[in-house]
């Protein structure tokens, strides 16, 4: 076979044509399951914490339980991904562990038990990302931002659906029940994976396993440069504003603005529709004109509306102002993890997506804590000025990052 015959059949698709867009679809549709999964536990807990008779205590570690697992594997995961090359296989183990570890919860009748699942529940959300992520990113290595937005477009459908499916499930059938139910998801999942993309780990264009010596000396290489760091924080910040706003966005609407529980859920959905609006622009607007100016604008304009929404009064204005916020605030989220991929190589691309999300992990967990401390002591209104000084602090570190070759 000549050199011009081999190019040819690993040329990528053109953007549009279905061969590309079938497996980013299924790809970004078995993620959205991951999220419906970890959605649906969230929509359960109130049952299941009467149901079992459990304390705010024990139902609060229920919850730390699921973080734990995600912090613990998101490193090994990557490197995991990295080493073996099995990115397909490898979400194709996350989707049966996510599916098995919600069903047990309506098996199991223990605490420990309950925590145990919830721990594999964490590992298994987690496992997907790197392996995912890296494989969009080297599949379409000109076009990470479109790839990068749907795969986060579907995590906001996740995100929506599984309560809403659970919910209308639990009018009927126990928490159980539904519990076996939704677990359905990502199995189906599962199967499509195997059936139309198992072969994806052979990919031509996939980048062949690095000794483990020249892996681990490219890591180590990467994780000693500051500017990369610079990256991880500015990351972390934006997650970490993300992640007080999703705690103490619900708390201040109902105290401090005593908004009804039907208000309260659509200022909630009125924040993910702006999400899912901004998603496919961001990272489509990003592979033209670079990551670098959408990170800046998207994070300058939420540190603008969060501050702004301490001085709304009027509930109709808030809400159209929390979709705004949603708007700005998840549009960065696939610019950043296209630009960390853009300053990767193809063969740490994953390790670099779990030390991204392993930073970020560690910088949400400090949210509640700080956001709960100021708001004892200044009220909750003081929650979202630290909230903006958090993306105001993104901002300047995204200005630090040295340009590189690629995109910025």
């Amino acid at each position: 076979m000549s050199a011009e015959t081999a190019a040819a059949q690993t040329a990528p698709f053109p953007l549009r044509s279905v061969r590309t867009q079938a497996p980013i679809m299924l790809v970004s549709l078995a993620h959205g399951s991951t999220h419906w999964v970890v959605a649906t536990f969230y929509l359960l807990l109130p049952s299941l914490s009467r149901g079992l008779g459990l304390d705010y205590t024990e139902t609060g570690f229920l919850v730390t339980s699921l973080f734990i697992g995600s912090i613990i594997a998101n490193l090994p995961s990557g490197i995991l991904v990295d080493l073996t090359g099995r990115r397909i296989g490898i979400q194709i183990v996350s989707l049966l562990l996510c599916t098995v570890s919600l069903a047990a919860l309506g098996i199991v009748t223990g605490f420990a038990a309950l925590c145990a699942c919830l721990g594999l529940l964490g590992v298994a959300n987690v496992m997907w990302h790197p392996a995912a992520i890296s494989w969009l990113s080297i599949r379409l290595p000109k076009n990470r931002g479109y790839a990068m937005s749907v795969h986060s477009l579907f995590a906001n459908l996740g995100d929506a659906a599984g309560p809403v499916a659970a919910g209308w499930m639990l009018l009927s059938l126990s928490w159980q029940h539904t519990a076996e139910i939704n677990a359905l998801a990502c199995i189906a999942c599962a199967v499509a994976l195997g059936v139309f993309l198992v072969r994806g780990d052979s990919d031509a264009s996939m980048p062949r396993r690095p000794s483990a010596k020249a892996y681990w000396s490219g890591l180590a290489q990467l994780l000693r440069d500051p500017a990369q760091w610079s990256f991880f924080l500015m990351a972390g910040c934006r997650t970490l504003t993300q992640t007080g706003l999703l705690a103490f966005l619900p708390l201040y609407l109902s105290h401090d603005l005593g908004l009804s529980p039907f208000a309260m859920g659509l200022a909630m959905m009125a924040l993910q529709l702006g999400g899912l609006v901004a998603t496919p622009f961001a990272g489509i607007l990003s592979d033209r004109i670079g990551r670098r100016p959408i990170v800046l604008a998207g994070m300058g304009s939420t540190t603008i509306v969060v501050i702004a929404l301490t001085f709304v009064r009027n509930p109709m204005i808030y809400v159209a102002c929390v979709s705004i916020l949603g708007f700005f605030m998840y549009a960065t989220r696939p610019v950043i993890q296209s630009w960390q991929m853009d300053r990767s190589p193809p063969q740490l691309v994953a390790s670099m997506t779990s030390a991204m999300f392993t930073v970020q992990a560690l910088m949400s967990a400090t949210a509640p804590l700080v956001g709960g401390l100021l708001a004892d002591r200044f009220g909750l209104i003081s929650v979202f000025y630290f909230l903006a000084a958090s993306v105001l602090a993104a901002n300047f570190l995204c200005l630090a990052i040295p340009k590189t070759e690629h995109g910025e």
